[in-house]
């Protein structure tokens, strides 16, 4: 390897420059509020990094397919299934999406098994599919043992590789227990079927029995952090059971899968990945493996249903292309994309070829599939997976020094734990720190989405629940859908005075704030003064007024405008675009209900507002 560095005629910039020109550039501001980022993961991400900063990874010495796996378990190209979730519980009817589904791109089905409950059903699934060429996975399965039997049957039957032939089943009695709040049995029993998998798999190597569900845990609000070790605890827990009753760890390991979410961080998606596979690693060398076969764990993911939204639907193709990207880049071995209508309906035969297409561009035309482990060497993504395993190995060990996964869950900690985090991300949105597209930021005001709704997901589970981070949002807007079909739209009058670049810009966040719960806004130009402003006002009879203008002319233009308004319409809210604090008083004695400004919290504002004209 040639390891000669280019431009060696520039003299080499020093850290200690480097932060010299920033702090200049800062002037005097806080360099750890306005350039460190704190991740909701608990640790801090630094505005750059450098070659210094990759010194302590020892990992970083390894290839691909090398201890401890994380630049992932291929060494020629960087495959992975494009997987297609075939949701239709008919057999037949289920057959026939898979069927065309792989002749446009897929190379795995996941069906839903709910109805499998004979041999000729398993038949009519599996009509002519190459179990030879192409994965199957088996979810809302009733009975495991019993559909191992068939499927073990149809594959000799059919005269099936038994090498070549892959997939999972989604057995996961841990993530039941935690969703449900009980077991199936009992924790032996169920625990126990897990052995009974194991045994009945034989040569299938690559047909996975075990599948450890973090994606449970991120649907419900988890952090990356949180995800990864309450994933590994969990799984550490089946190895520790079917070890104790004598399978080897190896054995075990191999025939496992985790399936983890994908959600839109994108790099911080990238880096969660690799910091699996060395943290997997890690673990399993405590079993002392025979077969390096242990360590090579297959990562199944999942596009997050967290992040999907009901309004502005189609901004959930463009969620779901970064995350296949983030997945295909960190080494996923086989992807699953939501179609972009999950939120509110049964998926058709456009949004599962759209969700599917992104994969097929992404190998066929990005050539993602060409190249392993394309963020080695980043120093950005190489710092963070350092950070994401370095935090996750330290909750995965309190976990365990606790008791383990199961004692996590039936004590309620673990359950508790991600709750409070999926607070702290609800929180997040209804104060837009974290933006959902056109859900809490730049809506599509004029859109309505009722009407559309074939289905509502609710969550009848006793245990941990999954959720949207936009439902919230969606609940606000469609109560105002509702009230306006019968009624009439709430209005917003934009009285726009004063300062042009101001006004403007303060026009456009309160077009923002109140297009979340979908009122009409009414946004005439400009006014030369405040007594024509009022009368368009008046001619307009809007549900709200909001006065727009500059801080500073807020102590004479928009006083005067709460002074006319209140005395012309005294039964219409009167609100000021900001947060004047040096003529507040003023403001309020002339008669302003409310200040909308960034420090708001916009759900509460809007729930609050629905509340006062919706009657």
């Amino acid at each position: 390897m040639n390891d000669e560095k280019l431009f060696t005629e520039f003299p080499p910039v020093t850290t200690e420059q480097w932060e010299a020109t920033i702090n200049k550039d800062l002037k005097g501001a806080d360099y750890e509020k306005k350039l460190v980022w704190r991740t909701d993961e608990g640790f801090q991400v630094r505005p750059y990094y450098r070659a210094e900063n990759l010194q302590d990874l020892d990992y970083l010495k390894t290839m691909p397919n090398e201890f401890p796996y994380t630049r992932g378990t291929k060494a020629r190209d960087n495959h992975w299934d494009i997987v297609q979730e075939v949701e239709e519980s008919d057999p037949a009817k289920a057959n026939a999406i898979a069927t065309d589904a792989l002749k446009r791109g897929a190379t795995c089905v996941a069906f839903n098994a709910a109805n499998i409950d004979s041999d000729a059903a398993l038949e009519t699934l599996l009509k002519d599919i190459d179990l030879n060429t192409t994965g199957v996975q088996f979810n809302h399965v009733k009975s495991y043992l019993d559909l191992m039997k068939r499927f073990v049957s149809y594959v000799e039957d059919h005269n099936f590789d038994k090498e070549k032939v892959s997939g999972s089943i989604n057995f996961d009695p841990l993530s039941y227990r935690l969703r449900h709040n009980k077991f199936w049995k009992s924790a032996e029993e169920d625990m126990q079927q897990a052995v009974t998998l194991l045994e009945m798999n034989g040569c299938m190597k690559n047909f996975k029995v075990i599948n450890v569900n973090g994606i449970v845990l991120h649907n419900a609000g988890a952090t990356i952090v949180q995800e990864l070790a309450y994933t590994l605890s969990m799984a550490n827990e089946y190895l520790a059971f079917c070890t104790e009753k004598g399978l080897k760890p190896e054995k075990v390991a191999s025939r496992m899968q985790l399936t983890l979410s994908v959600g839109s961080n994108y790099f911080m998606e990238i880096a969660k990945l690799r910091a699996t596979r060395l943290l997997w690693s890690t673990m399993v060398a405590q079993y002392k493996p025979e077969c390096d076969c242990a360590y090579k764990i297959h990562i199944n993911t999942m596009a997050s249903t967290w992040n999907k939204t009901l309004y502005d639907p189609y901004v959930n193709m463009l969620r779901s292309t970064t995350e296949g990207m983030s997945a295909a880049i960190g080494g996923s071995d086989s992807i699953s994309l939501q179609p972009f209508d999950v939120a509110y309906k049964e998926s058709d035969e456009f949004s599962r070829r759209i969700s599917r297409n992104v994969q097929v561009i992404l190998k066929e035309e990005a050539f993602m599939d060409r190249v392993v482990d394309p963020a080695a060497g980043s120093y950005y993504v190489e710092n963070l997976t350092n950070s994401i395993a370095e935090n996750a190995w330290k909750l995965f060990q309190s976990v365990e020094q606790q008791g383990g996964a199961l004692k996590a869950i039936e004590d309620g900690s673990m359950r508790t734990a991600i709750e409070e985090s999926c607070q702290k991300r609800d929180m997040n949105i209804a104060t837009r720190r974290y933006i959902l597209l056109g859900t809490n930021q730049y809506p599509n005001i004029n859109e309505t989405m009722a009407d559309k709704i074939e289905r509502v997901k609710k969550d009848d589970c006793e245990g941990l629940k999954t959720y949207r981070g936009a439902m919230a949002f969606e609940e606000v807007r469609l109560e105002t859908e509702k009230y306006a079909a019968k009624n009439h739209r709430p209005s917003v009058f934009l009285l726009k005075v004063g300062n042009l670049a101001m006004r403007q810009a303060r026009a456009g966040f309160i077009t923002n704030f109140f297009g979340c719960a979908g009122y009409q806004i009414i946004e005439p130009a400009g006014f030369p003064t405040v007594e024509e402003g009022v009368k368009a006002a008046g001619e307009a009879k809007p549900d709200l007024i909001v006065v727009c203008s500059s801080d500073e002319e807020y102590a004479t233009l928009g006083v005067e405008a709460a002074k006319q308004c209140k005395a012309q319409f005294p039964n219409t809210p009167f609100l000021v675009a900001g947060n004047p604090t040096e003529c507040l008083d003023a403001l309020k004695e002339a008669g302003t209900d409310d200040f909308i400004h960034v420090r708001v919290n916009i759900l509460e504002s809007l729930r609050k507002y629905n509340q006062l004209l919706l009657k």
